[in-house]
């Protein structure tokens, strides 16, 4: 029997390697992730309000929203998905709620954070903490909340950018008292790497490889001598795609035809496997469709 998708990422967080978890946005960039081999992914809550909102990460969002996005991407693929969970949005009582409705949604984890409302994305400037006895009942509340044991709850702190280095150890240190499986210390600069993992032996740690360039971007192996057991990419794959669009939209509008660009793009046939046609047209083909009504290429 195989495992589920939450005993598979506990049972690897456990293991030698740190995981490394692309950021998605959507179905079809977990439908990529899962092409590419990877063990987990992540969905990101600021990926994720700019291709709904179109706005920054600053908490606009609802609880429905995120689990609504984070159920559409677990459903596209086997591979287990780590979701922001913002802070919960509420207290200890919209907690609960929360990690029932990303659990029931398919999602192997979450990660919540120690912010008021509104939040905003841990490398923005402006950020506001609740207190840590407030983030220590909230993670004791999504602890108590989820059903399956192997569900993973991950606390994050964003006291290192305000209140620095001992301020941040030491919220961690009670968040996993509290329960938490992994400890998530957002925005360490580089001189604040070498210090986390001796502070927390034994407990796995995240690494946010965030774009904003304030926490270095290093190899996989560097960071698991640093200690690291999960390695989030979080909107990587999203601006990797805006920049080929933008690109497009150039060449469209200044040479007024597409073809200079047609050679360089996933090709038509690509795109529908990597949308599972295939699996389409089995099942079209089981249940009786027509011949001549079938999808195809």
């Amino acid at each position: 029997m195989s495992l589920t998708r939450t005993a598979r990422l506990r049972k690897a967080l456990g293991g030698e390697r740190a995981i490394m978890a692309p950021g998605v946005v959507d179905a079809m960039y977990a439908r990529l992730v899962a092409e590419a081999g990877f063990d987990a992914m992540y969905m990101t809550g600021a990926g994720t309000s700019a291709t709904r909102l179109g706005y920054p990460d600053v908490g606009l969002l609802t609880m429905t929203e995120m689990v609504d996005n984070a159920t559409r991407i677990a459903d596209a693929s086997d591979v287990p998905l780590i979701a922001d969970a913002d802070n919960g949005y509420g207290g200890p009582l919209n907690v609960r709620r929360a990690i029932q409705q990303y659990e029931r949604g398919g999602i192997a984890a979450v990660h919540l954070e120690d912010q008021v409302l509104p939040k905003r994305c841990g490398h923005l400037a402006g950020k506001q903490l609740i207190s840590a006895a407030d983030m220590v009942a909230k993670v004791k509340a999504a602890v108590d909340a989820r059903i399956d044991p192997d569900f993973v709850v991950i606390a994050r702190t964003d006291a290192l950018a305000l209140h620095g280095r001992n301020a941040a150890f030491d919220r961690a240190e009670m968040y996993r008292e509290a329960g938490a499986d992994v400890i998530f210390v957002e925005s360490p600069l580089a001189e604040d790497l070498p210090h986390i993992a001796p502070r927390f032996p034994g407990v796995p740690l995240l690494y946010n490889m965030a774009t904003s360039g304030k926490t270095p971007f290093l190899t996989r192996s560097e960071i698991e001598k640093l200690g690291f057991k999960l390695i989030i990419y979080p909107n990587w794959l999203l601006l990797s795609a805006c920049e080929a669009a933008r690109k497009t939209l150039e060449v469209m509008k200044n040479e007024e035809s597409i073809a200079s660009v047609a050679p360089q793009v996933m090709s038509f046939r690509q795109f529908f496997d990597t949308a599972r046609m295939a699996e389409v047209q089995e099942l079209e083909a089981r249940y009786g469709t027509p011949e001549e009504s079938r999808t195809g290429y």
